[in-house]
């Protein structure tokens, strides 16, 4: 009998600690940074398409801009994932210039930015990965027979390494990663110490919510766990549940370079204020040699993808030229 009562309240304590990990284990979001918002004020947003929607499996719309390629007839149709907390619109600047070099361009608001579903959550993490399977499903019916390129940027740029992982990933000619998030622990990753002060991640809360997906409850994955800064633009999502960013990320950059069913390429710039751009190429060789690797010299975080020296590095990519 003291054996069960001692185990009885052993389990009391442990919930209770539990309890107050998800409940309480928040934090406040980082003070603006205008080294990511300065960017964009000079970049050229001329030409911004209207949205567009696409009902997806659940009937959801989610947003998405096409700019038509310059010339007669796309050479490739290109589908642009933005970075986190970002919309379409933030990657029309590089949009309009793969555009000009023959290239039909899409650009998504991925579900919980913009106006794609529920803002700042998903029903589920992997809702993701059957939205990407409906927009590449919709891409090739109005383009069919002309090879298809997914870029992604940032956070995006780790989520496109997870789709070209997936089935959808064989669609692809190729995937361009441009300065992509492998996680905080990934070797390209600089410390919190060394990097802009972009998002405060509530790590008690996200303990304890792994811990029950880990014993099968999911339902607390609404729940916030990540506050970004407020960087002064009204359709940045400021905050992700725990399902968004699971969802919305590489869960494991290793495995998911190793069945990468696409080839593999990555971009970055030299400066960036978040990856060491020297440590792609070791990190990605060491698990798929020949991965090739393009540091754009002079280049930070968001320049990356407004700045026209960033252009010809990755349409180059895109072509397989790198």
């Amino acid at each position: 009998m003291r054996m069960l009562i001692g185990f009885a309240v052993t389990l009391l304590v442990l919930v209770a600690i539990l309890g107050g990990m998800i409940a309480f284990g928040t934090g406040k979001a980082p003070e603006a940074m205008q080294a990511l918002s300065r960017p964009f004020r000079n970049a050229d947003m001329s030409g911004l398409p209207a949205p567009r929607t696409l009902k997806a499996r659940d009937g959801v719309g989610l947003t998405y801009r096409v700019v038509p390629a310059k010339g007669a007839a796309p050479e490739r149709v290109v589908i642009l994932i933005h970075g986190a907390t970002a919309s379409s619109a933030s990657m029309h600047p590089l949009a309009n210039a793969l555009a000009a070099q023959n290239m039909t361009v899409y650009t998504l608001d991925i579900r919980g930015h913009g106006g794609s579903g529920q803002r700042g959550d998903l029903d589920y993490p992997a809702q993701l990965d059957d939205d990407m399977a409906d927009i590449v499903a919709f891409v090739k019916k109005e383009h069919p027979g002309v090879p298809l390129i997914l870029t992604g940027f940032s956070a995006g740029g780790g989520f496109s390494l997870h789709t070209a992982a997936t089935p959808t990933g064989k669609s692809f000619e190729r995937v361009v990663l441009l300065a992509p998030m492998f996680g905080y622990r990934a070797p390209t990753s600089k410390p919190p110490s060394d990097q802009a002060p972009l998002v405060t991640p509530f790590v008690p809360r996200i303990i304890g919510l792994t811990i029950l997906n880990a014993i099968g409850i999911h339902a607390f994955d609404h729940l916030q766990t990540l506050a970004f800064g407020d960087f002064g633009r009204a359709e940045l999502q400021p905050n992700y549940s725990f399902s968004l960013m699971r969802g919305f990320a590489t869960g494991d950059y290793a495995g998911d370079v190793a069945k990468a069913n696409a080839p593999l390429a990555v971009v970055v710039g030299a400066d960036d204020d978040f990856f060491y751009a020297d440590r792609y190429a070791p990190t990605l060789n060491a698990i798929k040699p020949g991965i090739p690797v393009t540091i754009v010299p002079g280049l930070a975080h968001i320049p990356l993808i407004v700045e026209p020296e960033a252009v010809p590095a990755i349409t180059k990519a895109i072509r397989g030229q790198s």
